[in-house]
């Protein structure tokens, strides 16, 4: 009974203006845009992640790319959570983004916008493990970050109304 009362109300989201970002697959707009995009390198390790997961998400560029995506990081790791030690117990690590996409014909601004997460880590007696933990949170973190760039780069393709 329930799935016939929501049958309408799906079907009334067609009529209400919205259409898939990534419509038409490879061969639709978003796609054929982020074809164009090449990504300057990002300084350090952080910055290798991230192009990284932006080259995975986003592919090679054409040889010669109509638009460049520059990148600037800002990657921290804080400490609270301090014992009657001073000994830390958690950290944050947060990285944020800076990033501009250009139009390589025109060298006018497209985009010009932030992007940013965090995560929390715990701080165990093993160096070793705390570490491997930092690392492991800087890669997630690259991801959603590379994620919110992409995301916002790719509804720059779409009509303004």
């Amino acid at each position: 009974m329930k799935k016939l009362i929501l049958l309408p109300l799906v079907l009334s989201l067609s009529a209400c203006g919205l259409t898939p970002l990534y419509q038409g697959g490879k061969s639709g707009s978003a796609s054929a845009f982020l074809n164009q995009v090449s990504i300057s390198p990002i300084e350090g390790k952080a910055g290798w992640l991230v192009r990284d997961a932006l080259f995975q998400r986003l592919g090679r560029a054409e040889s010669a790319p109509r638009y460049r995506l520059d990148v600037r990081l800002d990657d921290q790791i804080t400490g609270f959570g301090v014992r009657r030690d001073d000994s830390v117990t958690r950290e944050r690590r947060t990285l944020r983004a800076r990033y501009t996409l250009i139009d390589n014909t025109t060298n006018a601004v497209v985009v010009d916008a932030t992007a940013g997460s965090d995560a929390g880590i715990d701080v165990v007696s093993s160096e070793y493990a705390t570490v491997a933990a930092e690392n492991s949170a800087l890669e997630r973190l690259s991801g959603i970050i590379a994620d919110q760039i992409l995301s916002k780069v790719a509804l720059s393709t779409r009509p303004s109304k």
